[in-house]
């Protein structure tokens, strides 16, 4: 059986993957070792970046019922209630998205798994384990099992989705780093009566008795995360008993909620050196786990699959050769990097339980928030590491902005009006004498469009601020946006846009 793609796991990574793959037509065989989707919540929330990967898919996480958003700003709190700070998660971030979301995991698992099996060139082998992996320049060979069979698929590359135990790392000999961060918390995911209500939706409590966090679990339900102490068992800590007792001072007994997963979880901060390996990469939780207190791991799992996804259809294509997946690995790790390190240090905070040094970190935190007037803090924009972007132009690297606009007849934001993929835009200003015949024919070749976008006149006409307002802080007129919405290079005059245009070619290694 020989496919383009095979995909090891069907989590949202290896799901998000085959769709973004399957809807370009290529063949693709997703294999998973567990026969039905695990039912039980895990990822609950996610950041405006995977709203905005989702919208592409169809689905609208504003108006969607399996999606939340509180538009609330997140609180942490001292052990007697104090604000120690403050995050802004009720604003929309500068894609156009909410800054925050919260789902439940299997439900999303699902709607992926609905929208991958309308494809039809992808297909999905669930209850089948990888038991040895094989390349050559040529291709790879996967075996797999059911427990009473087995087959070989053959396929020009294998992507591990595979998670934390990562059959497709480990059979690649992929070197994992272990930070040595080591936290274990309680994890109750609940389902209140209809009647339960709680302020703030979503906030933590740095309390050195107990470290606690409390969020949203997705539509109807709710997530209590418990650290648990240097002195406790862990498997006690588990037990329901235990559970409803940690939940007593919250208001739930077993006659108002429901107690849907109760497990010690151990937070972790690691990354693989090396995410490819010849014809085979890994991704996601295969690559790279974080504590969750920033929220990322799930998102930093997506970000991957999108950046995989336009790189292999273009190789797959036959126009970009498959060097242009080592600015995979460079471009990612090095971003993921970033979200590990920001989660440990988040968890630095938070994970205190000595009184002195809670003391201390409470009087300073406090201190800088009445600074700032207890003005909440803004989320900061994450480069990419180096790849096929132009480090020395500002804000190359970024997540694009996106704003509202109307593009033939369609008015929404610019993604779900205008599209994805290689684009060039001329920000109020002309298209014309960008680029010339031989660049054009290469950006075509991209599959690149080249639009203005301003007010009338233009082929997408802004409906607000975001255009005029990123390219005046940028001190740029043009910007080339690669495929999974990050900025490759800005330029202020049809000639730098020239020479940042050929130097992404470069990079790209173009074939022609």
């Amino acid at each position: 059986m020989s496919q383009e793609v095979i995909i090891v796991g069907a989590g949202p990574v290896g799901l998000l993957l085959a769709i973004l793959l399957g809807r370009k037509g290529r063949a693709i065989t997703i294999v998973e070792k567990w026969p039905e989707i695990y039912e039980r919540p895990r990822a609950v929330t996610m950041d405006a970046e995977v709203a905005r990967i989702l919208a592409t898919l169809g689905i609208d996480c504003d108006n969607d019922p399996a999606f939340e958003n509180h538009k609330e700003l997140y609180y942490w709190k001292s052990a007697d209630l104090k604000d120690l700070q403050i995050v802004d998660w009720k604003s929309l971030a500068p894609s156009g998205w909410h800054v925050t979301y919260w789902f439940n995991q299997p439900e999303l698992e699902a709607r992926l798994i609905d929208i991958a099996s309308a494809l039809p060139s992808v297909t999905l082998l669930r209850g089948w384990t990888a038991v040895a992996l094989n390349q050559d320049k040529d291709g790879t060979e996967l075996v797999i099992e059911d427990g009473t069979s087995s087959q070989t698929l053959n396929a020009q590359f294998v992507v591990g989705a595979d998670g934390a135990n990562s059959f497709v790392r480990d059979a690649l000999g992929l070197e994992v780093v272990d930070e040595g961060y080591f936290f274990d918390w309680l994890i109750l995911d609940m389902i209140p009566g209809v009647d339960y209500k709680t302020s703030p939706a979503q906030w933590q409590l740095c309390d050195p008795k107990r470290p606690t966090t409390i969020v949203p679990g997705g539509p109807g339900r709710r997530r209590w995360e418990f650290m648990v102490l240097p002195t406790e068992d862990k498997d006690e800590i588990a037990k329901e008993e235990s559970a409803w007792r940690l939940l007593e001072p919250w208001g739930l007994t077993p006659d108002n909620a429901q107690l849907e997963r109760s497990a010690v979880y151990r937070f972790q901060a690691r990354y693989t050196k090396q995410w490819r390996k010849g014809r085979c990469m890994i991704a996601g939780d295969a690559a790279h786990l974080m504590p969750p207190f920033a929220g990322e791991g799930m998102c930093a799992g997506l970000r991957d699959a999108v950046a995989l996804s336009w790189r292999l259809s273009a190789i797959l294509d036959g126009k970009l050769g498959a060097d242009v997946l080592q600015s995979y690995e460079s471009e990612r790790i090095a971003h993921a990097k970033h979200y590990i390190q920001f989660s440990r240090e988040l968890g630095d905070i938070i994970c205190i339980t000595d009184p002195k040094e809670v003391a201390a970190r409470d009087a300073r935190m406090m201190a800088d928030l009445a600074a700032r007037d207890q003005q909440p803090i803004t989320g900061d924009l994450v480069k990419l590491g180096p790849g096929i972007w132009c480090e020395d132009t500002a804000t190359a690297g970024e997540l694009s902005p996106q704003g509202m606009v109307l593009f033939n007849g369609h008015e929404d934001r610019f993604d779900q009006a205008v599209g994805q993929g290689w684009m060039i835009l001329a920000v109020d200003c002309t298209k014309d004498n960008l680029l010339n015949d031989l660049e054009m024919i290469d950006f075509e070749n991209l599959g690149g469009r080249l639009l203005s976008i301003g007010s009338e006149g233009c082929d997408v006409k802004t409906l607000d601020t975001s255009y005029r307002d990123w390219m005046i802080a940028a001190g740029a007129n043009y910007a080339i946006i690669r495929p999974d919405f990050y900025i490759a290079a800005t330029a202020n005059t049809p000639a730098q846009l020239a020479i940042h245009f050929n130097t992404i070619l470069d990079r790209l290694r173009l074939i022609t």
